[in-house]
C-alpha cells in the first residue's frame, strides 16, 4: 500500500463520483477504478458500494477514510518538518556554556532571540566547563558551546569567535584592606592565600590567572579549591582568601565579598564561541549569525 492509494481512495470517497475524483487527481478514470479494486484486495475489505447511477462508502470505507486522513496528514507533516530542519528551522541543537556565561545578557538576547525565530528547533542548554566543552564538540555531543579562552592548545577542528570582552575582577572580603581601594595591582595579593577552581577542573580562567601571577613575579597560593562560583564567593567572604572572577559573576551580589577590578593590562577574559570548522549545519549557522548580532545590541 502506497501514499498515492490513499490519496486515491481519500478523493473517491470524498467526490463520491470516480468520474470527479479522476479528474481532480488528473488521471485516467479506469486506471483509478482498477487502483480502488487492488486497493479493496490489500485491504481485505469493500470500501466502496457501487451502482452506474451513485457511490457510497461501506462501513469500513467510512473507518478506513478516518484512518487514511490521518496517515496522509501525519506523512505531509513529516514532509513538511525535514522540509524545515533542510531550511534550519527544525531540529535539534545542543549548546554548551561555561558558568559565568548566564550572566552576560548577550547570552540571555541570544537564546531568547534564537528561540523566537525558531520555534521548531528543540534547543538544549548544557552547562559546562571550557575544556570539557570542547570535548564534547569535537565529539558531537554538542553541536557549539560559549567559552572562555581555553588553557590548552585548540584542537585543529575547531574554531573559536570572539563575541565580548570581560575584565577580571578580584572578590575580596569586605573587612580587607584592599578593599578600600578603587584598584587593586596583582601585586598586591601576591602574599595573601587564594581561593580557585580546581586545576584539573577545566575552567579557562585559571590559565589567565596564573598567566597574572606569575609576570607579577609570584606563583598564587592556593589555600582551597571549589568548582561553584557562589561558593567561591562565600569563601572569600568568609575570610578564606582573595579570588579573581570574570566581571559577570559580580551581578552575584554576597554580604561580606566585594569585587574590585584589577589595576593590570592582562587582566581581561573572552567569551567565545566554539564550534566544528566542517560544521554544515543550518542550526549552527543560525545561531551563530543571531550571536553575532547581539553583540551588536
Amino acid at each position: 500500500m502506497e501514499l498515492r492509494h490513499l490519496r486515491y481512495f481519500v478523493a473517491v470517497a470524498e467526490e463520491l463520483s470516480f468520474t470527479r475524483a479522476a479528474e481532480r487527481l488528473h488521471i485516467g478514470q479506469p486506471p483509478l477504478s482498477q487502483q480502488i479494486q487492488a486497493l479493496e484486495a490489500e485491504v481485505g475489505a469493500r470500501l466502496f458500494e457501487r451502482s452506474k447511477r451513485w457511490v457510497r462508502l461501506t462501513e469500513a470505507g467510512k473507518l478506513f477514510l478516518e484512518d487514511a486522513r490521518a496517515i496522509l496528514a501525519r506523512s505531509e507533516n513529516a514532509a513538511e518538518r525535514a522540509r524545515r530542519a533542510q531550511r534550519g528551522e527544525a531540529g535539534e541543537l545542543r549548546v554548551g556554556f561555561t558558568f559565568s556565561t548566564p550572566f552576560t545578557p548577550l547570552f540571555a538576547r541570544t537564546i531568547r532571540r534564537y528561540r523566537q525565530l525558531y520555534p521548531d528547533v528543540a534547543l538544549t542548554l548544557h552547562e559546562m566547563t571550557t575544556l570539557h566543552q570542547l570535548d564534547a564538540i569535537e565529539a558531537r555531543r554538542l553541536d557549539l558551546g560559549f567559552v572562555r579562552p581555553p588553557e590548552v592548545a585548540l584542537p585543529d577542528t575547531l574554531a573559536l569567535t570572539t563575541l565580548r570582552q570581560d575584565p577580571l575582577l578580584v572578590v575580596l572580603a569586605s573587612d580587607s584592606p584592599l578593599a578600600r581601594k578603587r584598584k587593586v595591582k596583582v601585586a598586591d595579593l601576591a602574599t595573601l592565600p587564594w581561593v580557585m577552581y580546581p586545576k584539573e577542573s577545566g575552567v579557562g580562567i585559571n590559565h589567565a590567572i596564573f598567566g597574572m601571577c606569575r609576570a607579577a613575579g609570584f606563583v598564587p597560593q592556593v589555600a582551597m579549591e571549589a568548582r561553584e562560583a557562589a561558593t567561591i564567593i562565600g569563601l572569600v567572604a568568609a575570610g578564606i582568601g582573595v579570588s579573581v572572577l570574570p566581571s559577570p559573576f559580580q551581578a552575584m551580589h554576597m554580604e561580606g565579598a566585594v569585587y574590585r577590578p584589577l589595576d593590570d593590562a592582562a587582566a581581561i577574559t573572552s567569551l567565545q564561541l566554539a564550534q566544528r570548522k566542517d560544521e554544515k549545519s543550518l542550526l549552527v549557522e543560525a545561531f551563530v549569525r543571531e550571536a553575532l548580532a547581539g553583540t551588536q545590541s
